[in-house]
């Protein structure tokens, strides 16, 4: 009796495994909100460095999550959750603390826009993940349009060059209203952007790779403001490539697609 009693599911608790991927995801969710916080005193360099540290811990939950084989609708939801506030609402508060507010009734429209833009991506996203039609495995490769983490960078860019040329204009409201009303198209957009979460590299490409990598950190290490911002700019340059490779993917999906059919046809007609 008393094993049974003790075996009860809601009895045992839970793994500790079964939580790290969680508890980055409530780091991560810390990090945005304490990024509002700092906004709201005009430490706009902090504020910028929360959101960051909150993609940081973001872009580690759902990897530990896979790797630890743990992965939950529970966590999924709350993923979004935090998606959605840390790399939709905060970087949209923060810009408009830091200049919209100077645009009147529509710089507030424009803020608006962006955490909508991102919590109709995230539905997207989510409806998605539903589909009673999976789809091809190599879409993995791709997300429909910029993901939110993406997007909270390429939205904090003006105030980044603004940290470090330490000047005004780069936060003028018509200049950042226009880059959070393009980045908010892209979120929503249809265009494949590269995951990087199932790409590989080929043996020939891993040092070069890794020299690549070790100038970046470099250029962020002696000039983080700049060097987060061309990383973004450089992301913002892929884009075209990532399109036409999906598109290259998806055509040849469609001519095996093809040649299927014919040998289908053709295994029939000789049955017959």
């Amino acid at each position: 009796m008393d094993k049974d009693f003790r075996g009860r599911r809601g009895l045992r608790g839970f793994s500790v495994n079964r939580l790290i991927p969680n508890v980055l995801t409530l780091a991560a969710l810390c990090s945005g909100l304490t990024a509002v916080r700092f906004g709201l005193q005009g430490e706009f360099k902090l504020a910028v460095i929360a959101v960051i540290v909150a993609a940081i811990f973001d872009a580690l939950d759902g990897r530990v999550a896979r790797r630890l084989g743990v992965t939950s609708q529970f966590g999924a939801e709350l993923d979004s959750l935090s998606d959605f506030l840390c790399f939709g609402v905060t970087p949209a508060l923060v810009l408009y603390m830091s200049s919209l507010k100077d645009g009147g009734a529509l710089g507030w429209v424009v803020t608006l826009m962006f955490p909508i833009c991102s919590a109709l991506r995230l539905a997207r996203f989510n409806t998605g993940l539903l589909a009673d039609t999976p789809p091809p495995a190599w879409t993995g490769s791709y997300f429909t349009g910029v993901p939110a983490p993406a997007g909270a960078l390429l939205a904090l860019i003006p105030l980044l060059v603004s940290f470090e040329i330490e000047a005004v204009w780069p936060r003028h409201p018509l200049l950042v209203g226009i880059v959070l009303v393009g980045v908010g198209g892209l979120m929503v957009s249809r265009i494949p952007t590269f995951s990087f979460k199932k790409g590989r590299i080929p043996r020939h490409l891993v040092l070069p790779s890794l020299l690549g990598a070790a100038l970046v950190m470099g250029v962020i290490a002696s000039s983080p403001w700049i060097g987060v911002s061309l990383l973004g700019l450089v992301y913002l340059s892929l884009i075209p490539f990532s399109w036409l490779a999906y598109r290259k993917q998806a055509a040849q999906e469609m001519r095996g697609g093809d040649v299927v059919a014919l040998r289908s046809v053709d295994t029939g007609a000789s049955g017959e």
